[in-house]
């Protein structure tokens, strides 16, 4: 991956309290008086991953990172907490919290999949705190894209991977409420079962040719629990958002310069949803890679993201 810049260290990392018994993990590296830039991981349960330090100059970028409520090293984990106060809201709070601790005035927001959604939500909600965007396979929790993935759209294109799918199921009518109801079983053997089901899923269909390292990473049962549960929450409630809201108020984004790397044949977040938020973000770019599916390590992905954030350094 030539494209990426070479290994970042990490300079500081550490606790921050949130509230609600909740503390995230954070870390920053790069310049500390370079272009400050926040990188929101998707999921919404995967947590940091080093690689995304290297999509950015390290002289120019002050780059910070953390782990979204019940993910990653932030405490409680999700794989058997409570998570009434785990909703996209206290994710956009989360942000401001720790921007604010951070003293930065604006900066830069990327985000793929899950985490192209955060940013959207954070940035409609505080367009004054953010320079520039830089978002990949656009997802913005509408029902269409739910029953895309969730209740049969994609199984059109990964027919034996959905009847596994579909296996831990009693009821198939809504894999959704379904997947709810086991990921809550007292039994942690059936609650465990049920998260590798579903993030097997995922990794079966997120890079455009079949990568067996995928369906290992998400067959993990210690990270499968914590996606699964997280994932299933949010999106078994809209993550709290108005049915097309991230899209229908994009208009707030003007003037906020943005970036779309879209993959052609994504069959996690098709590129209609992509299409659709660049036509109602006025100065958005959309840049369709073509012969890429969802996957970050897809051809042209990883080279589209370092000319975005190139750009804008």
């Amino acid at each position: 991956m030539d494209e990426l810049y070479p290994p970042v260290p990490v300079r500081a990392d550490g606790m921050l309290d949130v509230g609600d018994g909740h503390r995230i993990y954070c870390q920053e590296a790069g310049n500390p008086r370079g272009k400050p830039v926040v990188v929101l991981h998707g999921g919404p349960g995967s947590g940091v991953a080093p690689m995304t330090r290297r999509h950015f100059d390290p002289e120019a970028y002050r780059i910070i990172l953390f782990d979204q409520r019940g993910a990653g090293r932030s405490t409680p984990n999700a794989g058997d907490d409570d998570l009434s106060a785990n909703t996209l809201w206290h994710l956009v709070s989360d942000m401001e919290l720790l921007r604010e601790r951070l003293n930065i005035e604006r900066w830069q927001l990327f985000g793929g999949s899950w985490g192209s959604t955060l940013a959207l939500a954070y940035a409609e909600t505080h367009p004054a705190r953010v320079s520039e965007m830089v978002l990949r396979g656009i997802f913005t929790v509408r029902q269409r894209e739910l029953d895309w993935l969730y209740r049969g759209g994609a199984a059109n294109l990964f027919p034996a991977e959905w009847d596994a799918f579909l296996e831990p199921l009693e009821n198939t009518e809504d894999p959704l409420a379904g997947y709810a109801e086991l990921l809550h079983s007292p039994d942690r053997a059936v609650r465990e079962r049920a998260a590798i089901a579903w993030s097997v899923w995922e990794g079966a269909t997120v890079a455009l040719l079949p990568q067996q390292s995928f369906v290992n990473q998400y067959a993990n049962p210690q990270f499968a629990l914590t996606f699964a549960r997280l994932a299933v929450h949010y999106f078994g409630h809209g993550a709290w958002l108005e049915e097309g809201q991230l899209i229908r108020d994009a208009g707030k984004l003007a003037g906020i310069p943005g970036v779309l790397v879209q993959g052609r044949y994504d069959a996690v977040c098709p590129p209609i949803t992509a299409h659709q938020l660049h036509r109602a973000w006025p100065g958005s770019e959309l840049k369709l890679v073509e012969g890429a599916g969802h996957a970050i390590s897809d051809p042209g992905v990883i080279p589209a993201l370092r000319e975005a954030t190139d750009g804008f350094r």
